[in-house]
């Protein structure tokens, strides 16, 4: 039976592509590096900031000013990261839903933790998830299990009472691996075609099948 539903937050839950990309070109320019397109930048998101960071820069760039980068796109995040995000069409009400019909949220992200939660306290009600996590020191970014099976055992929940959704093959290796089941969104950053083939148990293309496949996976 399925007690929970746990997000990611880029691509799943909010279209926070706009804003990456802004913040991304915006340190690039302010260290003297060349910019990049749109569609470049979201071909580096997924795997977390510090990984953006490094595949954004030049190549060649030594790992001290990789850092730096990093650090310096975090502090801009908080400043002009927000003014562009978006719900996607319909997530509001599907979420909605979810929690009227019972279901327990969270949301675990490869975006830094302080701003998942910034991003997610700013776009939902208070206490529309919770937990809510960003890549943490300790814990290893998906698709390592470690955050996920902790998000599960903090909601109070087994992995086999909890689905994970995410937009990138390394959302469905993680709800996997974790012993969840694994929900694609067709909406996101990534072809359906690699959800599938990472082996996504189903594939939703609108927020509201969200509450249809609670109900059905409830009942399982």
């Amino acid at each position: 039976m399925l007690h929970g539903m746990i997000f990611d937050c880029d691509g799943t839950l909010l279209d926070t592509m706009p804003d990456l990309a802004a913040v991304t070109n915006q340190t690039l320019r302010d260290f003297g590096f060349p910019t990049h397109t749109f569609e470049e930048i979201q071909s580096y998101v997924g795997d977390g900031g510090r990984r953006l960071i490094s595949l954004a820069v030049p190549a060649g760039t030594s790992a001290e000013v990789c850092e730096a980068a990093f650090q310096h796109w975090c502090a801009l995040y908080p400043q002009i990261g927000f003014k562009l995000t978006k719900h996607y069409e319909g997530m509001e009400a599907a979420i909605a839903d979810l929690q009227k019909r019972g279901c327990k949220l969270a949301v675990l992200s490869n975006k830094y933790n302080e701003a998942t939660k910034l991003v997610i306290d700013r776009n939902f009600p208070a206490h529309t998830f919770d937990p809510v996590y960003g890549e943490r020191k300790g814990v290893p970014r998906k698709p390592d299990p470690t955050g996920l099976k902790g998000v599960i055992e903090e909601m109070g929940l087994t992995p086999a009472e909890c689905a994970y959704v995410g937009d990138a093959p390394t959302d469905i290796e993680v709800a996997l691996r974790a012993g969840a089941y694994a929900v694609g969104v067709s909406w996101g950053y990534r072809d359906v075609a690699d959800l599938r083939e990472a082996g996504a148990q189903s594939i939703v293309s609108t927020p509201s099948e969200f509450v249809r496949l609670f109900e059905s996976l409830q009942h399982a």
